[in-house]
Parts: structure tokens; sequence; C-alpha cells
């Protein structure tokens, strides 16, 4: 049986069936737990099926530590790398929260970047899973942008 062709829609709809989702680090469980790596991971079973990797263990302060884009290469090895400024609703942004440091969140957006009032899903430490405004202080912190592959 073929799958349907990828859109947005379906990716951003799979998306918000996550809200409410406990935070809980390195898990990928809709409604038991997740975190943001583990919320991409599970739409990504949603939408493209089995996933192509799983994550070695990783601790929250992992980016620090490594000081290398780990995130980043793994994105990139599975999703197709864009600009930022070119992301559109169900595209994955990986995030860095200080300068100097590499990026080590994600989170889906939900409208276009460009739009008037751009959201992204996520899950945060200490909440859970939610649809919040793209606000100034999120957008500057923007690394990378990713789509996923054969979305219409």
């Amino acid at each position: 049986m073929t799958r349907p062709p990828l859109t947005r829609s379906a990716i951003v709809t799979a998306a918000r069936s996550w809200i409410g989702t406990p935070y809980v680090h390195q898990a990928a469980r809709k409604h038991a737990g997740c975190d943001c790596l583990g919320l991409i991971r599970g739409v990504w079973r949603e939408v493209m099926g089995t996933e192509p990797e799983v994550p070695p263990p990783y601790t929250p302060d992992w980016a620090e530590r490594s000081r290398t884009e780990t995130l980043r290469d793994a994105a990139a090895r599975h999703l197709i790398g864009i600009d930022p400024g070119d992301a559109d609703a169900g595209d994955v942004l990986l995030f860095a929260f200080r300068d100097r440091l590499p990026a080590k969140h994600c989170a889906l957006l939900t409208t276009a970047i460009d739009a008037p009032a751009p959201r992204i899903l996520h899950a945060h430490e200490h909440l859970p899973v939610c649809e919040v405004p793209l606000i100034p202080a999120w957008r500057k912190r923007i690394r990378f942008a990713f789509h996923f592959p054969g979305v219409l």
C-alpha cells in the first residue's frame, strides 16, 4: 500500500495531536511524555513511518559539553535543510539558547515564519507540549531550519 503525499497540513495536524503531552526528558510517547526531540521523533513516526535512527542517551547539558552541532547533524541526515527565512508550516526549527553554543532545542512551525503572527509547537522543560507565538526572543535564537522529505 502506498502512502499518500505528505502535506504541511498533515504534519501540523500530527504535531497538534501532541499538545498537552507532559515534558519527560528523552521520551517520545504521545500523551505519556516527550522532550523537544521526542516530539519531532513522534511526529516523524506519524507522518513518515519508522524512525530512521534512535538517538543515543543524552543529558540536559549535552550541547554545552560537546560544543558540536549534534542536533543539526542528525537533522541533516534525515530532513532537508532550508534557509530559516523560508520556513513554512510543518518545518522544523533548531534553536541555540546562547551565542557560541550549538543548537539544542527544536520546534515545529505551525504557520509560515513570515506570517503576521508565526507560531511554533514545542516541548519545553517543565511544560507540556504547547503551541505558542514565535516571539522575538525565540526568533533570534533560530540557528537552522529543515523540512520533511517529500513534503508538498
